[in-house]
């Protein structure tokens, strides 16, 4: 038994809309014809994939069974016409990556400096976000690589082979604040300070308390909850918090000598990084040109450069 695309798209437009006539507006098509196309899909598959309400459209069991089956057979028909478009010139492409904010500002972008050198006519797609919200929006489809520090493989999630590397994080602090310039600081020094960090259960929140907790010290007092880089550095520098930041997220700060580490024994941490992708369905060409530009750079010296 053969499924057709047709089919199964107007049985996925109709799961995202919730009803016939939504799904035939979002097709552009008239809601019999879109009736007839599910209704043949069904007896196809001899089973009822709908149960018709008089708010909407439900999946059945059936339905629920083929869901996944039908993202990844509309998936890899579009990819297949991509591929073959992309070889015949027809096509520019497009990369969907996710990235945690340390690779987006260093390996990333020297990544796509190169791969656009050799396809300059590609359109790249960029997600920045944790771990957990790489991994949620690679098994939605959203992004077909994700860059991150650890993510259990899964089912849905795989790492690629070969594509690993390593930064620095550290406790970074205003060049303004007291402690800077104080000679033989400690973890015991901290306790009072104010910080600002990510949320609870985040790899880097989770990483600061393993040093503290290695100095036989608590949790530090954290004043500010947030996942964003820009409100982090701003609280650094202008109302003397202290916090731990990857060094590719300060380098500018650095250079400046706006913000800078705490020399403090134990406190840097070395964070090793790895490319993760959907166990299911193909690797789109233009991912894997990238995948070979982040290998290439990440291996020798040009990150270095960058960092």
């Amino acid at each position: 038994m053969t499924l057709d695309i047709r089919q199964l798209t107007a049985f996925l437009a109709i799961v995202q809309a919730g009803s016939l006539g939504r799904a035939a507006q979002a097709l552009h098509i008239t809601q019999p014809a879109l009736s007839r196309s599910v209704r043949q899909l069904e007896e196809k598959v001899g089973v009822p994939l709908f149960e018709r309400h008089s708010k909407g459209m439900v999946l059945t069991p059936y339905g629920e069974a083929l869901l996944p089956h039908a993202k990844l057979l509309k998936e890899e028909s579009a990819l297949a016409l991509d591929e073959i478009d992309a070889l015949r010139g027809l096509s520019k492409g497009t990369v969907r990556v996710g990235a945690i904010a340390s690779v987006a500002s260093a390996a990333l972008p020297r990544a796509i400096e190169r791969l656009l050198l050799r396809w300059p006519g590609l359109q790249i797609q960029i997600m920045e976000g944790v771990d957990d919200v790489l991994a949620d929006a690679l098994i939605k489809n959203e992004i077909d690589l994700a860059i991150g520090i650890s993510q259990e493989e899964t089912d849905e999630i795989s790492m690629v082979a070969d594509s690993g590397w390593e930064d620095l994080s550290g406790i970074v602090a205003s060049t303004r604040h007291p402690l800077w310039g104080r000679e033989g600081l400690s973890f015991a020094d901290l306790r009072h300070e104010r910080w600002v960090l990510p949320p609870r259960g985040t790899k880097p929140r989770e990483e600061l308390h393993q040093l503290f907790a290695g100095a036989g010290m608590p949790p530090p007092q954290v004043v500010v909850e947030t996942r964003s880089i820009v409100t982090i550095k701003a609280l650094v520098l202008r109302a003397n918090f202290l916090s731990s930041l990857p060094m590719p997220l300060y380098e500018a700060e650095r250079e400046v000598n706006t913000i800078a580490p705490l020399p403090i024994p134990g406190a840097q941490l070395s964070r090793h990084f790895y490319v993760f992708r959907r166990r299911r369905g193909s690797l789109p060409r233009t991912a894997v040109q990238l995948l070979e530009e982040l290998r290439h750079i990440t291996s020798g010296g040009d990150l270095d450069e960058a960092a």
